[in-house]
């Protein structure tokens, strides 16, 4: 059988106010601490649409390729939840803000396009925390009326690893164009997927159910294989597939029914009586086209090109702007882009990794990394030691020069001193000289480790290793 998905992601845009009031959007705030009269659906008042989200929301749109409706308006979409306090969601339903994009997705087994069916504004709702040990429910509000944009796929997907590499690929653009930080722990990216199944070959679509509140890219793709799982042994044992609600449980990695799939009838929809429909001119898209910076898709294209860059390191700078921007400085400065990548890719990725820290929530500027690959190349430090370097300038953002003078990481040029650290080495090591005296020239790679360690890497290696081979002739 063949898998079939689609993916709803919803994304907080980057404004400093709600969608339709002026309360701050602000993560970790206390609860209910960010409302007014307006997110909260008091009687009488009346939203106003905030400029800048509709203005993100256009940046999104058109750097997805999307066409933008020269009108389009809002509408209420009708529930009752405990988290919706006007017992309505402000939404977009048949006139969305933008439909027919399409995103360039490549995984390992190859490049799909993967076509965007719409992308709508609307506002979200509050949350829900439950007690651990308990039974009470409590409303955190903050987030009521945070501005949303909702893009929505074709069931163009046909695999979990594509399906990753889709959100992979939506997070890299949304990014770039500073439309949202999509930081899945604070809820700026989430996902719902839609799957089916059918016989190889067949165009036809099978009955769809849903997987809701994923909060990991990892997650989708779990939960995808899981449930497509679920529909073949169904399938197969003459049942029929009901379109409904599941949620995926990682601990069992099963997905468990949630509800029966409502439609769209089900909600009411009808026109936001409180907002006017909006009309788009078309300097107003032009003049957003000409605002995106260049997309990753074109700069990974570009960094292969002009830099002579692999796929792989292309696509790991321009996954993040400021990483790639970052690579762009240093390789400027050093005129070493292949150098530069290599680092900017392994160790301070690496390093940021460790620390759970974006780059720019670091102290580490370009001109540092540029003047640690000064000081391998002039041979001042080894490699080891730069990396040690370079950690340090991540925590301080002091000069690495200076740095380098202060951990004692210079390389030692005194031949004498390497001479005394050498005949030590040969004597604290006397086994592993009889061996390599004996023929195993492998035991070279221990007795120059054992110089590298003594000397914390401030003597390069194929130098300790050309003068033990003379002493130990």
């Amino acid at each position: 059988m063949e898998l079939v998905a689609g993916i709803e992601t919803h994304v907080q845009l980057k404004t400093a106010s709600k969608m339709f009031c002026g309360c701050a959007v602000r993560f970790g705030s206390p609860p209910n601490s960010l409302t007014c009269p307006v997110c909260l659906g008091h009687p009488g008042v009346l939203p106003v649409l905030n400029r800048k989200a509709l203005e993100l929301g256009m940046r999104a749109a058109l750097a997805l390729n999307c066409r933008i409706a020269p009108l389009t308006k809002f509408d209420r979409k009708n529930y009752y939840y405990p988290d919706l306090p006007k017992n309505y969601q402000i939404s977009q339903f048949d006139v969305p803000l933008a439909r027919d994009g399409w995103v360039e997705v490549r995984s390992e087994a190859q490049t799909r396009r993967v076509r965007i069916h719409r992308a709508h504004l609307e506002e979200d709702a509050g949350k829900l925390l439950h007690e651990e040990q308990g039974s009470r429910s409590f409303v955190d509000l903050n987030r009521a009326g945070v501005p949303l944009l909702e893009i929505v796929t074709e069931p163009d997907l046909r695999s979990s690893e594509e399906a990753y590499a889709y959100l992979s690929t939506l997070k890299s653009i949304l990014r770039a164009v500073g439309v949202s930080d999509c930081d899945m722990e604070k809820g700026e990216l989430r996902c719902d997927v839609n799957l089916s199944v059918r016989p190889p070959g067949s165009t036809a679509l099978g009955v769809k159910t849903e997987i809701k509140n994923l909060n990991s890219f990892r997650y989708v793709q779990k939960a995808l294989e899981a449930e497509f799982r679920r529909h073949v042994a169904e399938l197969d044992a003459g049942r029929t597939i009901v379109q409904s609600t599941w949620l995926y449980d990682p601990d069992q990695d099963q997905t468990r029914l949630m509800r029966v799939k409502e439609f769209a009838t089900d909600y009411r929809y009808f026109p936001e009586p409180d907002l006017p429909p909006l009309a788009i001119r078309d300097e107003e898209i032009e003049a957003t086209r000409r605002s995106l910076p260049e997309l990753p898709a074109a700069r990974c294209d570009r960094f292969m090109r002009e830099y002579g860059l692999s796929e792989y390191d292309a696509q790991a700078l321009v996954s993040e702007r400021v990483m790639a921007d970052f690579f762009e400085d240093v390789s400027k400065a050093t005129g070493k882009p292949k150098t530069a990548a290599n680092w900017v890719v392994n160790e301070v990725a690496r390093i940021l990794n460790e620390k759970k820290a974006a780059l720019e929530e670091t102290r580490l500027a370009p001109s540092a990394l540029s003047d640690i690959l000064s000081l391998v190349e002039a041979g001042r430090v080894t490699a080891a030691s730069g990396k040690e370097i370079l950690a340090h300038c991540v925590d301080t953002g002091r000069p690495p020069a200076e740095l380098m003078k202060e951990l004692g990481l210079e390389i030692v040029t005194d031949t004498d001193e390497i001479e005394r650290t050498l005949d030590g080495i040969i004597a604290a090591n006397p086994k592993a000289v009889a061996d390599f005296k004996g023929g195993k020239d492998a035991t070279m790679k221990f007795l120059v480790g054992q110089v590298m360690k003594a000397t914390k890497g401030r003597v390069q290696a194929p130098k300790a290793e050309e003068l033990l081979r003379k002493k130990l002739r």
